[in-house]
């Protein structure tokens, strides 16, 4: 039975690659992440066939950029009928509620059902030797959660935040918040190239609301098999 908490990211080169992942998962899943690497080679159409195929949709684009050109890429973006999408949070307040504002009402003027829309803080690549050599002395988790705030003020439905302060934002925001999490690896698995991780199991018991699971079931032997194993440990998160 499918997790809607569970978003599987399609960080694959071609859309016959992600249908064909798609495909083989089945009703395991129903909420995929369609990411740079994709969209940027198929464009709106990976999105199209997804949603065609009854599948929920994470457009993780991560726009960041002045005030009105957000929410002008934000309303192009919108008849592709994704249901979730992002853009930085370290754009500001001011860009943050021009895109949550000009969205809301183009999906009103359009008739069009809205996409959730989140903010992307510190990404969980970021380590604290990365942190320090940006300059940065604030703590991440203090960074992350007031970008958070900040976020929630603009009109915003979540963030994308590491497991790591996904706690912290849930008591600072309330518990309507989204909080996405990137960083998920299973017991056992590669950190590749993240640093801030965490278990399924951890991330929801710290008030994750999704989780983005992506190599850990693209590389599995198995991959229904995985994505089966992410939801039993899912469902057995002591909040």
């Amino acid at each position: 039975m499918a997790d809607s908490r569970l978003i599987v990211a399609l960080d694959v080169k071609s859309d016959d690659e992600a249908i064909a992942l798609v495909e083989k998962l089945g009703d395991s899943v129903c909420h995929y992440k369609v990411g740079m690497e994709l969209f940027y080679r198929s464009g709106g159409n990976i999105v199209r066939r997804l949603r065609d195929m009854g599948k929920e949709v994470f457009l993780d684009l991560k726009l960041h950029d002045i005030g009105n050109t957000v929410a002008e890429g934000l309303v192009s973006l919108l008849p592709l009928g994704m249901t979730m999408v992002n853009v930085h949070a370290s754009g500001g307040y001011a860009m943050m509620k021009a895109a949550a504002d000009r969205l809301r009402d183009a999906a009103a003027d359009t008739q069009v059902e809205r996409p959730k829309l989140i903010a992307v803080t510190v990404l969980t690549s970021i380590g604290t030797r990365d942190w320090i050599e940006l300059g940065e002395t604030e703590s991440i988790a203090n960074h992350v959660v007031r970008l958070a705030k900040l976020a929630q003020d603009a009109g915003l439905d979540g963030v994308v935040a590491s497991p790591y302060e996904a706690g912290a934002i849930r008591e600072a925001c309330g518990d309507d918040f989204l909080i996405v999490t990137p960083g998920i690896r299973p017991v056992g698995s590669p950190l590749d190239d993240q640093n801030r991780i965490a278990t399924p199991d951890s991330a929801i018991a710290n008030g994750a609301t999704h989780i983005v699971v992506g190599r850990p079931v693209r590389t599995a032997a198995d991959p229904v098999a995985a994505v089966e194993n992410i939801i039993r440990t899912m469902e057995g998160a002591k909040k």
